[in-house]
């Protein structure tokens, strides 16, 4: 009796979240993040929290659903291929705010273009100049 009735659960779930199981549109796919970061937020941050299982299925779904989106592999694939340093280099001038004249550690904002653009590289005495300036690891520069 006990096997039927989670059976019949199962199935019942099933029918209710179908559309976070197999993702078949932007909105499911939209209404999926909703879902999972609702579903994070209400959760407890440890192995045994009963919503993990849930937390599991609707990441596997979203998963599954950017990874036939075209655009998004696109957009992934031009991102990885931006060197580290460029990179970090322009997560700073955006979070900061900064322009390449606001950069006298790597030179004028020529300079500093022609780095953003991939002409010159970073120097070492830049790097160090800017791990000291933004409190950061002189090897965040180089990736992994």
């Amino acid at each position: 009796m006990a096997q039927l009735a989670i059976v019949d659960a199962y199935q019942t779930f099933l029918v209710t979240a179908q559309p976070f199981v197999n993702i078949a549109s932007d909105e499911e796919y939209d209404s999926a993040l909703k879902t999972l970061e609702q579903v994070l937020e209400s959760s407890g941050d440890t192995l045994n929290d009963p919503m993990n299982p849930l937390i599991d299925m609707l990441s596997h779904a979203i998963e599954r659903y950017e990874a036939q989106d075209e655009e998004l592999i696109a957009f992934v694939a031009e991102a990885e291929a931006i060197p580290a340093d460029i990179a970090l280099l322009r997560t700073l001038m955006s979070q900061y705010q900064l322009t390449g004249s606001d950069l006298p550690e790597i030179g004028d904002k020529t300079m500093v273009s022609k780095v953003l653009n991939q002409k010159r590289t970073l120097s070492r005495q830049a790097i160090e100049k800017l791990s000291e300036r933004f409190d950061l690891r002189p090897s965040m520069f180089f990736g992994e």
